[in-house]
């Protein structure tokens, strides 16, 4: 049994010049910033490797696994490899799960080049987990992938490594500063971190432009925009919008603010419907006090289903920005951005 991969040596297994993909990768980790990039890094490597179809499943000890084996035998409508995702939050699929997984499993190791790729995402396993029959099979059939928590010693240099990313630096003392205000929320740093990214130039960061950037957010309407949109404020919503596109905001920051309040909405609502601790993630998405509120008012007064097709619209607002077509899409991106931010607005909102 191969000795699991973590995140750097994923990317160096991915990016091996004739490496070929395995037919499965498991990718456990608590922390979500840290999973979700790595699910990201294989689902682009499997796309690079002809796997053009997608199919997501959330499952749990109380789901049809049924659906999932008629998932590896059903054949794409237009011939295209696929990939299959499964993400099974609790880390417990349950008895129909377990032997579904072993027999997935079994099936992916008598098959070198499969026509489906699949893809499953749990949180950290404990060690009777990691023992059991279904883990064990998953770790022969392919690849683990164990993404480790940055304990709170390592987090200032790993924003430091993260800045590098965008060819930016800051000195020890505001790394540690940056450390001590996300207080080990790698959400938080990497909000903040994009942020610094969009707001100054590459190179030296001052300490000054990093503790202003972070702290004083008064100067920047983008947060207001973003509270007017959870309380469905119609007009304030649109009004926002207007003005910052009038004073030369940075659309990018702008979607930023918007864009990632929907995915942590969305992850929260997906929770809530799974029937897990919403209070308890929220806690750890740092979503606090009036935001908390707002929030909330957000979830009761959106339909669930609203939510994932917001966060797809967001990824089409980012291709617009960049100066991609998207079709079915406005090609201004600053009215494409109105329409997003009114789909969380104008559910239930006042005009």
């Amino acid at each position: 049994m191969a000795q699991p991969l973590d995140a750097d040596r994923l990317a160096e297994h991915l990016q091996r010049p004739g490496n070929q993909l395995a037919p499965l990768y498991t990718v456990s980790g608590d922390e979500p910033l840290l999973v979700t990039e790595a699910v990201d890094t294989l689902r682009a490597a499997a796309r690079n490797a002809g796997y053009t179809d997608r199919l997501s499943m959330v499952m749990d000890a109380r789901s049809d696994w049924s659906s999932v084996t008629a998932a590896t035998q059903s054949v794409s409508l237009f011939g295209d490899r696929r990939i299959l995702e499964i993400k099974i939050p609790t880390g417990k699929p349950g008895k129909s799960g377990a032997d579904t997984l072993t027999r997935l499993a079994e099936q992916a190791e008598k098959q070198a080049d499969p026509d489906t790729l699949v893809l499953i995402a749990l949180p950290r396993l404990d060690k009777a987990t990691r023992e059991s029959r279904w883990v064990q099979a998953l770790s022969r059939a392919g690849m683990m992938v164990d993404i480790a928590n940055i304990e709170r010693g390592r987090l200032p240099a790993w924003v430091g490594m993260r800045l590098a990313r965008q060819n930016q630096r800051a000195d020890s003392a505001t790394l540690q500063w940056m450390a001590d205000k996300v207080e080990g929320n790698l959400l938080a740093a990497h909000q903040e971190i994009q942020k610094l990214g969009l707001l100054y130039p590459e190179g030296q960061l001052a300490a000054q432009d990093v503790e202003r950037a972070v702290l004083n957010v008064a100067r920047y309407d983008v947060f207001g925009l973003r509270d007017a949109m959870l309380a469905g404020d119609i007009g304030r919503t649109i009004r926002m919008i207007d003005g910052l596109r009038a004073e030369g905001e940075a659309l990018p920051l702008v979607l930023w603010a918007v864009g990632e309040e929907i995915r942590l909405l969305a992850r929260v609502a997906e929770a809530r419907a799974l029937g897990q601790d919403v209070n308890g993630l929220m806690r750890r998405l740092r979503i606090f006090g009036a935001h908390e509120r707002l929030a909330l008012q957000a979830l009761g007064r959106v339909q669930p289903g609203v939510w994932p097709a917001a966060v797809q619209h967001a990824h089409e607002v980012d291709r617009l920005i960049k100066g991609l077509s998207v079709p079915g899409r406005l090609s201004d991106p600053w009215e494409e951005m109105t329409r997003l931010a009114l789909r969380v607005a104008a559910a239930g909102g006042r005009p």
